[in-house]
Parts: structure tokens; sequence; C-alpha cells
């Protein structure tokens, strides 16, 4: 059974959380999550590493022992020191760290001094207010818990996976189908193609020359858990994560309107159907008909064109204007990963980060970027070693010495500088005046009401320091919801200021939205799309903001980092 890089990430990463809860040696907790941030940020298969022999202790983040672990999970599919600790908690405490909000502190809290071992011990407790009694949690985190089990229950048995995690089984497979003798055309189509924040099933579209042959591999699969069925030109599939996998087999010529109708959305589709019936024709997955007789099927274009329509891209097709647009030639030309010039958020080992600054440009100088911002985080954030005034200098002359050997890119002074509670900002002014930019966020405080958090944030703006909102609503994506505020007050403020928002492009974040992208298009406000890369592995992950900014209808003018040095600066010149 073949082990991906994201399941190891999670072992090691369950195992940080139990040895936490126990109250193992910190020291032992943070090895096992720095290895799984490492793991999870790696662009290379391990399987594929240790196969090849390479010293998986070269890998920033992984030891001695925790290589070992890792070439026992390859080999086993599972690690037998997560077994027996599993074995000493109820088998439901895992379900809690799954409710939003709680993390391995709180719940070895709860579990500590309330005896909570599953869910619905922690509902019980919630609502008999015994949880408010504890020391750091209140009636707003017993409401906010209630409210996560809720959610939970609401979702029921939806496994829903990161775009990024279902990229990497996804691309495994395809690999695996494309080496099929006799296939032709593979396109994974659905909620994939449309570069959705979260994946459900998947929908793969093949043309082949024999049906038979390709189900059958397809089938058996080494990554398949179960076979749910197998027919002539459908199969379906759940691997060894959960991800449940739909194989179609098409003909050549209806090729294209199969991709179309199975890419989605419904809502877009419902929408392309009533043109068709207006026309007096009728469009289908094999194509669009008048009468008996197919009049466009082999690509996606023609079965546009015959609509009266311009192609439109897959992260377009929501029902959100895009079809109206289409009629009137208004479609816009979506910013793409080649546009982008520099990552304007990036951290070195000066606080959280696994590299030097250094070894950031020289990989940034790989990517061919212009520029790029160095951007520790600021001393409020001490868990991530926030730099103080004094360290925040040491780290300017360091850059300003690096760019006098560097004729090729240029490295900004920033830094992640942290909204505290009132809306001020974390570094005094004197500091801040010496940085290129700022990358504002707020890290605490995030139950502040929706007029305490909206005004907190539109004070920080008033800096004349500030450049960029960080991460704008601060989730983690189904584990974290957004902070209440007001964002149309908030994208006014940032017009009216000279200030920009950030898509955050790290995986589990994704924020902005694309709803709140589009928002801000319309409003006139352009964004950044920056990385937040905490290794030089990460700074791969702007492919990931681009997605969500293309499916926000940004352009390549809508974003500061697709011009030039020049241009950037002149943009964050304040008035």
């Amino acid at each position: 059974m073949p082990v991906h890089n994201s399941e190891i990430s999670d072992i090691f990463g369950k195992m940080a959380d139990l040895l936490e809860i126990k109250g193992a040696n910190q020291f032992r907790v943070r090895a096992y999550r720095n290895g799984a941030l490492s793991i999870s940020n790696l662009s290379k298969s391990l399987r594929n590493m240790v196969s090849e022999g390479v010293d998986l202790t070269d890998i920033e983040g992984i030891g001695k022992d925790l290589s070992d672990k890792i070439k026992e999970i390859i080999e086993t599919g599972y690690l037998e020191e997560l077994q027996e600790l599993e074995l000493e908690f109820p088998g439901g405490l895992i379900d809690i760290l799954k409710i939003q909000g709680l993390g391995p502190k709180k719940v070895k809290v709860l579990y500590d001094e309330l005896n909570i071992g599953n869910v619905d011990e922690l509902r019980k407790a919630a609502e008999n207010n015994d949880i408010r009694k504890l020391s750091g949690f209140g009636a707003k985190t017993e409401e906010n818990i209630l409210d996560g089990i809720k959610a939970r229950e609401e979702k029921g048995e939806d496994k829903r996976f990161l775009f990024a995690k279902a990229e990497e089984f996804i691309l495994s497979l395809t690999e695996y189908i494309k080496g099929i003798n006799g296939v032709n055309k593979v396109t994974v189509a659905g909620s994939y193609r449309r570069r959705k924040e979260t994946i459900g099933d998947i929908d793969i579209l093949v043309t082949c020359k024999d049906r038979d042959i390709v189900m059958d591999k397809f089938t058996n699969y080494e990554d398949v858990n179960k076979v749910v069925s197998q027919g002539n030109t459908k199969s379906t599939i759940i691997l060894n994560s959960g991800l449940q996998v739909d194989l179609r087999v098409v003909d050549g010529e209806s090729y294209g309107s199969a991709l179309l109708y199975f890419t989605g959305s419904k809502a877009h589709n419902v929408v392309l159907r009533s043109i068709a019936k207006d026309k007096g024709l009728k469009v289908s997955e094999y194509g669009i008909f008048k009468g008996d007789k197919n009049l466009a099927s082999k690509t996606e274009e023609s079965v546009y064109k015959k609509l009266g329509l311009s192609y439109i891209v897959p992260e377009l097709r929501e029902n959100n204007g895009e079809v109206e647009a289409s009629k009137n030639n208004q479609l816009p030309k979506l910013v793409e990963l080649n546009d982008i010039k520099g990552d304007l958020q990036m951290h070195s080992h000066y606080s959280d980060g696994s590299n030097t600054i250094r070894e950031m440009v020289e990989a940034a100088r790989k990517m061919g970027y212009e520029y790029i911002a160095i951007t520790d985080h600021s001393k409020r954030v001490t868990m991530a070693g926030g730099l103080k005034r004094d360290d925040v200098l040491k780290q300017l002359e360091e850059i300003n010495k690096l760019n006098e050997e560097y004729d090729d890119i240029t490295i900004l002074k920033s830094i992640e500088v942290d909204i505290l509670k009132d809306g001020t900002l974390d570094l005094s002014d004197d500091i801040l005046k010496e940085l290129d930019l700022t990358v504002c966020s707020t890290h605490y405080n995030r139950n502040l009401s929706r007029e305490e958090q909206t005004k907190r944030i539109l004070a920080a703006m008033e800096n004349p320091y500030f450049n960029i909102l960080a991460h704008p609503t601060g989730r983690i994506i189904g584990k974290r919801g957004e902070i209440d505020v007001d964002m149309e007050k908030i994208i006014e403020s940032a017009k009216k200021n000279n200030c920009f928002l950030e898509i955050n492009a790290y995986p589990k974040r994704l924020d902005l939205s694309d709803n709140y992208c589009r928002l801000a298009r319309e409003m006139g406000l352009k964004l950044s799309i920056s990385t937040d890369a905490h290794s030089i592995n990460d700074l791969n992950n702007m492919i990931y903001g681009i997605n969500q900014a293309r499916r926000g209808w940004q352009r390549p003018e809508d974003i500061i980092n697709t011009r030039s040095l020049k241009e950037l600066l002149q943009l964050l010149k304040k008035d």
C-alpha cells in the first residue's frame, strides 16, 4: 500500500497532539510538530526518496529518530508508537480535536480536569456549564464548543479534503492512469478542476482504446481501499485516504461536452441548459442537440460557441455572473502564476521559519522573482519567536548586506506586525519607518464582537506605516472560522488609506475567500498574493493563491505583486 507525504505528516501531527495531551516533554512534542510541518511542505514523495536511498536527515526538522519512523510508516503503513499511545486514551479523544477551536492544550485541560474522552461527554459538560468553570475557558468557549459540535454533526460523513491534500492523491493516480496502454486523454473534472478550496469526490474522464483494460487497471490501483463498482463506462473506488474517485470512459467525439458537464458547477450547467432551451436546443454530457442531430460535442469551446458564448475558464463556473459576462465579451483575463514578480510574505529563522534569509533569497531567485519581502513576526507573537526592537535592527543590517551582494533580486525590509486589541501596531513608528513595507495581522483577541473587531482593524489602517492586511479573516479551513468583521468597511478603509489586503496562499488558509476577492475587485481595491512561506518549499504554494485569485475574478492589474519593483514601491507609497 503506498503511503503519501500527507499521511505521514498526519501521523506525526497526531503523535504531537497526543503527546501534548499526555504532558510529554515539549521538545519531543515540538520535534513531531516540526517534522509534520516539514513533510507537509515537501514537493518530493518521501516514498520515492526512501527507495532512492536519500538521507532523510537532510530534510529540515527530520533527525535520525524521525527518519527511522518515516521508513517504518512507508514499510508497514503505520507507526507502532502511535498505536501504543492511542491505547492510553479514550478512543473518542481524537474526535474532540476535530472540533473547531479545540487544540491539544485545551483538550488536555478537558481530559485532565473533567475526564472528557469523547464528543458526547464534551457536549454534556458544555450544556451543564461545567466547562466555563475551568481556568482559561468561559461561557463564550462553551457556546463555541456547542456550535462546533453542531456544525460537525450537520456536516456528517461528507468528508472533504483541502485542495492541496487532494491534489497529492490525484496526481499520483492520474500519472498511473496515463501509463495504462491505450489511454489517450485524462482530465480531472469537478470541483478539483474548478480549483475549489476543498474537494469532495473526484471525477476523472478518459478516452482510450480498450475500456475493459482501463477499468481493470483502475480498480486494481495499489492505493485502492474499496472497489464500490466496476462497469464498462464508469467505475468507482475509494482510496486509502478516504477519497472517492469516479472514472468515466467517454468517446472522443463527446469528450468536450462530457468534460463541461462533469466539471460543473451544477448551477453553471443549469444556466447553460436554460440558454439551450431558449434556442430550441438540448445540452447534455453527450453534446448539443437539435432533435437527433449533434451540433457540437468534441471540445468545450465548440459547445460554448453553439450557445453563443465565449469560453469560460473552469474557475469561474459558479453562476456568479460569468455567463452574462461571456455573452457580452466582458470576461476578465485572469491572473496567472507567471504574472507574479515577487512574494510579499515569508518567514526566516529569525522567528519561526526553517531557513535563513539567504536560503529564502536563493530559492526565490530560482523562481525568477524580482523581489521578496522578509516578514518575520513581531514581538507579540511569542510562540513564534517574535522579534523585538533589537532583533529587527539586526535583521535589517543583514538584509542591507545581502542586497549589496545580489543584483538580480531585491530583499524588501518588512515584518509581520501584530495588530493589538486597541488597534495600535506591535512596534513603534520609529522602527516601522525603517521598513519598505509592513504586513499587519491579527493573531490574538479573535472573539471580539463584529463592531470591536472591525474598529480595531480600521484603527490600525490609520497608521501611516500600515501597508498590507495579512490573512484578513484569520481562518484555518476546517479548523477555525473567520473573525467577525465588516469586510466592506475594511475594504473601504483600505482604499482610503492606500492599504491592500492579502490573499494568503498557505493551503490551510486561502484567505481571502473567493467571494471577498470578488468584492475587493468590485470595490476597486488591489490585493497581494503571498505564500506566508515558513520554508523554501513553501514558496511553491503561490499557485494555490493564484487559484483563489482566479476564482475571485482577479486580473494581473488587480494584484500588486505582478508589478515591477519600481511600480510596487510607487503603489506602496503613502500620500
